[in-house]
Formats: C-alpha cells, structure tokens, sequence
C-alpha cells in the first residue's frame, strides 16, 4: 500500500480533528512512500523501532509517539537517537493518542473492555455512552455477576498484572467507569457518574483518599497495560483492509 493510502484510511477511521490533543496524531515522521510491513506498539520507544528495522518494516504505528506539549523540543540525547533511527532506516511514524483512545471499535476502551469482560452502555443509537473530560470515560457493567474482589482477580488474570487497588474487596459491583492510561484525574467526575468502581492505568495520592471517602472504588491496572489492545486491534484490522503484513510487539512497560 502506499504511505498515502494508509495515512487517508487512518484520518477517516479515528478522526483526529475532532480531539484537541496533547500531541501531533497521524503522520509524526516521513518515510518511504510505499509499506509492505508495518510494526504496531504502544509506545515509539528506541526498542519497538530497533525492531521494526530488525524485522525489515516500512513503518511503525503506535498510540504513544513524540512531540508532546511541553517538552523541551531540542533534538539531542534519546530523543535524536529516535529520530535518527527513523531517518536513517525511512521508517514512516505514525501515532495516535487520543483518537485512539476513544474509537468505538478499536479504541483502547473499547478493547480494555473486551479483554476484561465489561458490558459498555449504549445509548438508543448503540453508541458507548460516555462522559467526563473530553467524553473519554466508559460505562458498563461486567459481563457476570462478581464482587469487586472477585472483579479484580479477573482483571489481574486478563492482563497478567496485579492492579493497585483502593475500596472494599467485598463491595458491589454493579456498575463500573474506565478511561485507559493516565487518567486518575477523571476520577471525581466517575464518581459523579455514579459507578461503583473507576478503572484506568495509573493512581495518584489524592486517587486513595477520594475513593476511602467516597466509597468509590479505584483501580489502577497498569497506563501501558490497559492500553496494548487498542493499537494491536487497529494493525489487525490495516492488515485486513489492505492485505499488508502487521506485526505487533509488545515492549514490556512496569507503569
């Protein structure tokens, strides 16, 4: 396929102009025109594109890339070893951050969901209702009846890792909010929601306080490992829509 093919198809499926983000998303380095192989991973790390030269790709697509807002914007250090890398090798970059997160089928929530086994509210059109920041928290129920302690030993089985967790292990579990990644700041606005437990990947000093007071549980699962799934979907379905090889890696990630 051709860079341009797969740069159209990506804009049109995530949309990107409708999120103000915290970086760049699409194209973030230029390539080669032509990919036959793309690598897929969370995050542009110096070891995903080592890969990606190693496995002789023409591409990398990952939620997490380069060029964040307020980061110092000098090319030196890992930062230019990164990009030399790129450059040298004519590996196109793609990244997407928040378009990622919240596609309704490919999205990281969406996935996280899936993989956890929780049921997203749908509104009467059949769209995962949504609130918060940006609309970038779920809803949802699990998909069987469980205590919250019972909940998350099903959360540590299905992502190999043992969440942080802060509430009552013997409490209810009806109904569950979740927004992958760094966003604890969500958690006030889950417990206006009305849940009773709120997922996402990391936890902040305030997060135990408001959940011991609020009698809302809080669950950090890992920033990168509630969000392996929604890039590795979205290199499944380009494999699919253009017949192109797509491999995913998974750079092991302890945050």
């Amino acid at each position: 396929m051709q860079r341009s093919e797969l740069e159209c198809w990506l804009a049109k499926t995530l949309q990107p102009f409708r999120f103000t983000d915290y970086c760049p998303n699409g194209l973030q380095v230029e390539g080669t025109p032509e990919i036959n192989k793309l690598i897929t991973g969370v995050t542009a790390s110096q070891a995903l594109l080592d890969r990606a030269v190693s496995e002789g790709a023409d591409a990398v697509l990952v939620h997490h890339g380069w060029f964040w807002r307020g980061e110092d914007s000098t090319i030196r250090g890992t930062r230019k070893q990164r990009i030399a890398t790129a450059l040298a090798n004519d590996l196109n970059v793609f990244a997407y951050h928040l378009p990622l997160d919240a596609h309704v089928t490919y999205g990281n929530n969406a996935q996280l969901a899936r993989v956890i086994g929780l049921e997203p509210e749908l509104d009467t059109q059949g769209v995962p209702v949504t609130g918060g920041p940006k609309d970038l928290i779920w809803f949802g129920v699990p998909k069987k009846p469980v205590s919250l302690g019972e909940f998350v030993q099903s959360i540590a089985h299905a992502l190999s890792r043992q969440p942080v967790f802060v509430g009552d292990l013997h409490g209810p579990c009806n109904r569950v909010a979740w927004c992958t990644g760094g966003a604890q700041g969500m958690f006030e606005a889950a417990i206006e929601a009305g849940v009773d437990a709120y997922i996402t990947g990391e936890i902040s000093e305030p997060n135990a306080h408001l959940a011991r007071e609020s009698g809302v549980a809080f669950i950090a699962a890992g920033h990168h490992a509630t969000e392996r799934y929604g890039v590795k979907a979205l290199g499944e379905a380009i494999a699919k829509e253009f017949g192109v090889e797509v491999l995913f890696f998974d750079i092991d990630n302890p945050a």
